[in-house]
């Protein structure tokens, strides 16, 4: 554990990409196999099942430190952060006690299922006596499931690539998919062949770059011609708001992983006839999206299966689902990334055109323009088709690994908007765990402010200073972490999309809410109502 929580911290204390890259490196050369795979599990998101829930890891730690819950409680908003506010507090060793690996220790917290909540307590105060406090603040990440750490997992391949001598994109290819590190070894992991032996196993996505950075940033015609060039060499399709995915179908088995690399097989039972009537050794790339009467529906709709062990009857019928596939990764078994984009639609066109069931494998529609002037014209339509923008893709580009500027761009829409007033406010984690950063939001419905959305992201540092020091100076009550602000603050928020909600009181829910800007300007009697947001529901 002590050479995992000296990378961790090591990765934190440096903005450098040439020292994380050295600081991994160093770590892969001086850790068992293992190790490593545990490491590029963690690293990749595949955390340890949590077992001890949060209130038992409260409790137990405030009779460690011996300490009232309040004064544990205020600690944590200070400190913002549990797992660093239970290392701080518990009495100090200044060294470890114990030589166990990272291994050894995930081994332990999988094994507390077998365990009784007496004897998870008697394991978890013996483990914190064992080490210093750098190990126990890691430990603590690991045990509370909220181990995140400041790296790329490009940089992650980055060193492995340097010190194994294997390429990138092979490496990137085989952490894709379903793999554990007590069954996936790293000896299976960097052989120079054999790194598609799980048929199950998705390729990397290939991820478009935003073609502006921002709504004030907005491309006009002009600029996509200087930036892009001659209009012939890119194709254009709508940009779906659906669950990106690859379908897969080797040796007889069908396979759905979305982009956040989980398998929803099972999730999707509509697209399986389709699946099944592919040809062995075909993968998909595509966007799932629910549809009724040959239209898609709001993203709000599939969110419905997400998250759902089972998928009632009713589920099924209120958000039927269909592909709408935009490339083809593997045809008759064989890799078709470098065949170039015009290729692979070719290959994919004839797969849909003889297909079965038309209605739930679609092809996403090329849009026809012989210059960037009529592009910008149709892309003003795209909300009419439920879209979030347009997708512009270089004729001649192969299919690459993770988001790369030149081949394909994403060119949305811009966000719709409303001004609206900050009512509340809680402290930010990490960095910002002493400043104000997260918001409440609410616009006039009548003669009283209705909160509708939470935002956190959109100001500079610059700007937070100065919120946080409005708000330390402005608060009306404390409730916990949040404080109700006094109503002063008009901000525009940007959004992608609104829908109809019982769960909120303002009967509205936003899709991607988020700071355009302080509007200095604006008095906050001139903030937007709840009728104009309502207004934009479009029902």
């Amino acid at each position: 554990m002590k050479a995992f929580a000296q990378l961790f911290l090591s990765l934190d204390e440096t903005n450098k990409t040439n020292e994380k890259v050295r600081v991994l490196k160093d770590y892969f050369n001086s850790v068992p196999d293992t190790d490593k795979m545990h490491m590029l599990a963690l690293f990749t998101g595949r955390k340890p099942k949590r077992v001890i829930n949060a209130t038992q890891i409260r409790t137990w730690a405030t009779e460690i430190t011996n300490i009232p819950i309040w004064l544990f409680e205020e600690s944590y908003h200070v400190v913002g952060d549990l797992a660093e506010t239970m290392a701080l507090l518990m009495p100090q060793n200044t060294s470890s006690t114990t030589n166990k690996t990272l291994t050894d220790w995930i081994g332990e917290l999988n094994s507390l299922n077998d365990k009784t909540e007496e004897e998870r307590k008697l394991w978890l105060i013996e483990s914190w006596a064992m080490l210093d406090t750098q190990e126990r603040f890691v430990f603590n990440k690991l045990l509370t499931g909220s181990f995140r750490v400041g790296v790329s997992q490009s940089l992650v391949i980055k060193a492995l690539a340097d010190i194994t001598k294997l390429d990138a994109p092979t490496l990137t290819h085989r952490i894709m998919g379903n793999w554990m590190p007590e069954t996936y070894t790293y000896e299976q992991l960097v052989q120079e062949q054999g790194a598609s032996d799980d048929i199950s196993r998705p390729y990397p996505f290939f991820l478009a770059y935003p073609i502006q950075e921002t709504s004030e940033k907005q491309k006009s015609a002009d600029d996509l011609k200087s930036a892009l060039g001659d209009a012939g060499e890119w194709q254009a399709e709508w940009k779906w708001d659906g669950i990106r995915a690859q379908l897969i179908k080797r040796d007889g088995k069908i396979f759905i992983w979305s982009r956040g690399e989980d398998l929803a097989t099972e999730k999707f039972p509509e697209l399986h006839p389709f699946l099944n009537a592919l040809p062995d050794g075909t993968v998909l790339d595509g966007e799932i999206l629910s549809f009724q009467n040959g239209l898609p529906m709001p993203f709000n709709v599939l969110q419905t299966r997400i998250g759902r062990k089972n998928l009632s009857k009713k589920i099924l019928e209120e958000s039927p689902v269909a592909l709408i596939a935009y490339d083809c990764l593997e045809y008759a078994g064989e890799d078709i990334r470098a065949k170039t984009q015009s290729e692979r639609r070719v290959i994919l066109e004839q797969l849909q055109t003889g297909t079965a069931f038309p209605e739930i494998f679609r092809i996403s529609e090329l849009i026809k323009f012989d210059n960037w002037d009529k592009l910008a014209g149709i892309r003003e339509q795209s909300r009419a088709m439920v879209a979030e923008g347009i997708m512009l893709k270089r004729k001649s580009a192969t299919y690459q690994v993770g988001r790369k500027r030149g081949d394909w761009w994403k060119w949305k829409i811009d966000p719709l908007s409303v001004d609206a007033v900050m009512i509340y406010a809680q402290k930010g984690h990490g960095r910002r765990a002493d400043l104000y950063t997260d918001y409440t939001f609410a616009v006039w419905d009548g003669d009283k402010l209705v909160p509708f959305a939470k935002a956190y992201s959109g100001l500079t540092d610059a700007e937070i200073n100065k919120v946080d020091y409005f708000i330390k100076r402005n608060t009306l009550e404390k409730f916990g972490p949040v404080r109700t602000v006094k109503p002063e603050l008009v901000f525009e928020i940007g959004f992608e999309g609104i829908n109809r909600s019982t769960r909120h009181k303002s009967g509205i829910a936003l899709r991607f809410p988020r700071i355009l800007r302080w509007r200095h300007d604006k008095p906050k009697e001139e903030a937007d109502t709840l009728d104009n947001l309502k207004a934009l529901l479009g029902d």
